[in-house]
């Protein structure tokens, strides 16, 4: 069953597409294969999972930022500090590719455009662990607790996403 901020993906997804005046299998005509109707229709249902480097080739495909495509909504803003989500880098690339791949991508994507390479610890937003809470196909609380358990994230972590 797809999560509530897959479907909201979906929708941005869908939204952007018909924007542009097209229907799935335009979009398979239009990328000359490279999208299948199929599969654009599974990303825009929540049915599937879609990976950062997808959403980034999709946005560029649909000629919008990326950030286009994630869906918005502000949250109200805590009323106190929210504690911070901070990633072990140096545990992180003990972990198996097949497990940490997704993260590692994406935590060496944030590294690259701050510049930050320190190497020892990234901060994300909350907004980040919901991208990749996407990615990994859970809630945000779920991958919490699953980078919990990888020993990526402080057992801190959980107020943060409590704050959602």
């Amino acid at each position: 069953m797809p999560s509530e901020y897959a479907k909201a993906l979906g929708a941005r997804l869908r939204a952007i597409r018909t924007q542009q005046g097209l229907s799935l299998h335009g979009v398979e005509e239009k990328s000359r294969g490279r999208w299948k109707a199929v599969v654009v229709g599974s990303y825009e249902r929540g049915d599937r999972a879609v990976t950062v480097q997808k959403l980034a080739e999709l946005a560029e495909f649909y000629g919008v930022p990326v950030s286009e495509l994630l869906p918005g909504g502000a949250a109200p803003s805590p009323l106190g500090p929210t504690p911070k989500l901070v990633i072990d880098l140096e545990r992180l690339q003990q972990l198996p590719k097949d497990k940490a791949g997704p993260l590692a991508r994406y935590a060496a994507t944030i590294q690259s455009q701050r510049g930050d390479y320190n190497g020892k610890v990234l901060s994300i937003r909350q907004e980040d662990l919901r991208s990749l809470a996407v990615i990994y196909d859970k809630s945000p609380t779920e991958l919490t607790e699953e980078l919990i358990g990888w020993g990526v994230l402080d057992p801190e972590a959980r107020r943060a996403v409590e704050a959602f």
